[in-house]
């Protein structure tokens, strides 16, 4: 689903709502709808040029780049398989840097038995949540800035609310803005294997 979808469904909804509480039935407007579907999702501020150790991602893995090239099914309960994806390779993955597993400073690739730096936790969950019927295009590796200012990759799971944060740092899946953290770079949804500048703190 590209994000041009994502923004007339979730219009669509947000526009049809009305604020609880206030006694009286004051919609939502097509621009307040925008606002708050501005603050959940990531948006595009433009193209960008690959991180330097994804550059080949998509010859090496080409799952890593799909889109999908036919109406997805939806997973029952895709938010549950999320999160138990999320916490299975937090707990089965040894972290350890690329400098001292590879003798670089960046190396893109699936964990090896020694583990595997941050990108590689993102790397993991989206093959295995691809594996497990979630569409590719939900599933977008993105580079952040973490709460201590340190360069950090997450995968982004784009569901009909938001953009929600898969992190080898904790179990919780938490939305973008929950995690504080700054966002610099993801995969473009319309087309991974583009990259998208987002510059999004909370």
């Amino acid at each position: 689903m590209t994000d041009t979808s994502f923004r007339a469904n979730l219009r669509r909804a947000l526009s049809g709502a009305i604020l609880a509480g206030l006694g009286f039935g004051l919609l939502l407007t097509p621009q307040s709808a925008d606002a708050i579907m501005s603050t959940a999702f990531l948006q595009s501020r433009g193209a960008a040029p690959a991180p330097s150790g994804a550059r080949a991602l998509c010859q090496q893995y080409d799952w890593a780049c799909a889109t999908s090239q036919a109406p997805v099914q939806r997973v029952a309960d895709e938010f549950r398989l999320i999160k138990a994806v999320n916490s299975q390779v937090n707990r089965a993955v040894r972290s350890i840097d690329d400098k001292r597993q590879y003798g670089v400073a960046e190396n893109w690739a699936l964990p090896t038995k020694r583990g595997g730096d941050c990108e590689d936790f993102a790397l993991l969950k989206k093959y295995e949540l691809i594996r497990r019927g979630i569409d590719p295009q939900r599933l977008l590796i993105a580079t952040a800035l973490d709460r201590k200012r340190n360069p950090h990759a997450v995968l982004i799971y784009r569901s009909d609310q938001g953009d929600y944060v898969l992190d080898n740092l904790t179990s919780q899946v938490k939305t973008w803005k929950s995690t504080r953290y700054f966002f610099l770079r993801m995969q473009d949804p319309a087309k991974p294997s583009r990259w998208m500048n987002v510059f999004r703190g909370a």
